[in-house]
């Protein structure tokens, strides 16, 4: 199904309402272009990985800046490429000191509740057997779900124990459920 230009402006316009399906939709549709991107550049599938998390995290802090006469992917393009010269320049001139996230100090626009489809499919699943999907999982998406539906931590609580930015911790969870969900629907 092709999606036009005019339902992607609806979805950003919802996004900067806060609406969880709308960030959740612009995620799902753009996460190949940003990563694909991405790959090429630093040709690592984690390095790749990570920019693109913190891509969407920073683009969904900032999305009330966007401007719809402009293409959103090249908004997240930009972002994305601006971030990985970040990265470069910090590891070529070798600071390994922590670095603060400025988007992480702002209002945040995830919310945290309402389960989404992929919540209620993770949430049937026979233990066991849902064990074994999430093993399937990369380690840090691995992470991520263990900490939030076995520990039941919230947002914050999981951002403080993986010591990463709370925006980043929720583009995580979003893109581990969904890859969690489509391995479930694959396997039934």
């Amino acid at each position: 199904m092709e999606i036009t230009s005019e339902e992607i402006i609806q979805q950003i316009q919802s996004a900067k309402k806060g609406k969880q399906g709308a960030f959740k939709f612009l995620l799902d549709f753009y996460w190949n272009d940003v990563y694909g991107f991405q790959l090429k550049r630093v040709r690592n599938e984690h390095e790749a990985e990570d920019i693109t998390i913190e891509t969407f995290a920073k683009a969904f802090d900032k999305i009330d800046t966007f401007d719809e006469n402009y293409t959103f992917s090249t908004w997240l393009i930009t972002i994305s490429k601006n971030i990985q010269i970040d990265k470069s320049r910090k590891k070529n001139a070798s600071i390994n000191s922590q670095t603060t996230d400025t988007f992480n100090d702002h209002a945040h626009k995830i919310v945290d509740h309402s389960p989404t489809p992929e919540d209620n499919l993770i949430r049937e699943q026979n233990l066991a057997e849902l064990l074994r999907y999430i093993k399937l999982l990369k380690p840090h998406y691995q992470d991520v779900i263990n900490l939030r539906y076995f520990q039941e931590m919230s947002y914050n609580e999981i951002s403080e124990t993986l010591e990463e930015p709370l925006n980043n911790v929720k583009v995580r969870l979003l893109r581990a459920r969904k890859l969690l969900a489509e391995i479930i629907t694959l396997k039934q």
